[in-house]
């Protein structure tokens, strides 16, 4: 069965370390449109940090963000969907100022912040928009929690385990995600496929890190990384090129968009 959507992570996937897209990836993304593939963001990142990628890309198509906490369309930007996370406030608050973490908050509205950090100078580096609060998290008040992000600086699953009971937790090296139940990249996935019309069998995905192993896991064929974990590549159908040598587009261009290569 042909593909006929593909579904790129960015960080450590489309994006150089630099957060810059070669012409080469481009370009093979470029290929598979013209050819009639639909080609998706799925980004563990916000809309803000998002959208100028899509831009970028000349995409038209709906754009999954904060690991399929919210879909927004292609055109607009608009929130198509949106899942929040509810926890236990004062829990989450004692356990966090209890060890020394950054704490990231991601709202519908934008990031909350319990101290300056290199995510933060990310986030309004390239979304240009500051975050709406840093500083003790106990006094912000913010709503419609989609995402929260704990740096620890060590394996997630030291901490992130306390909260598995009320939400799904992601695990990565430097610390953990938190998300509401249920909600993952694949599960955003299948929302878009059934308004589209594609069967699973018809979808590509390809990722590096740990919130990419369901739909990496449940698509058509799932493509990890060379940059990717041990546990990542097992999820996978295949392995290609590293990010910095651009796999993604060595994976379109052998599989995909064969016939275009000169």
């Amino acid at each position: 069965m042909s593909i006929r959507a593909m579904f790129i992570d960015m960080d450590g996937t489309l994006l150089s370390s630099t957060n810059e897209v070669s012409q080469r990836n481009a370009k093979a993304i470029y290929r598979l449109i013209n050819q009639g593939t639909k080609v998706f963001l799925s980004t563990g990142r916000p809309y803000k940090m998002t959208a100028p990628y899509h831009s970028l890309l000349g995409l038209k198509t709906p754009m999954i963000c904060l690991n399929g906490a919210s879909i927004h369309d292609g055109l607009t930007g608009k929130v198509a969907q949106i899942k929040p996370v509810v926890l236990d406030e004062d829990h989450f608050h004692r356990v966090t100022n209890e060890n020394p973490c950054n704490v990231l908050v991601h709202t519908i509205d934008g990031l909350y912040c319990n101290r300056e950090c290199g995510e933060a100078d990310v986030w309004t580096r390239e979304s240009r928009t500051p975050p709406k609060y840093i500083g003790d998290l106990r006094d912000a008040d913010y709503r419609n929690v989609l995402k929260y992000s704990v740096k620890t600086g060590y394996h997630g699953s030291h901490m992130s385990h306390l909260f598995s009971d009320e939400a799904d937790v992601i695990d990565w090296k430097d610390g953990f995600e938190i998300v509401a139940p249920g909600v993952s990249k694949w599960a955003a996935i299948q929302s878009l496929i059934r308004a589209f019309g594609i069967n699973p069998e018809e979808t590509a995905t390809i990722g590096d890190g740990p919130n990419d192993i369901q739909m990496l896991r449940h698509a058509g064929v799932g493509i990890a990384m060379a940059n990717a974990a041990p546990e990542v590549k097992a999820a996978a159908d295949l392995v290609t090129g590293h990010h910095e040598d651009d796999g993604l587009a060595e994976y379109i261009e052998q599989n995909l968009v064969q016939s275009l290569v000169n």
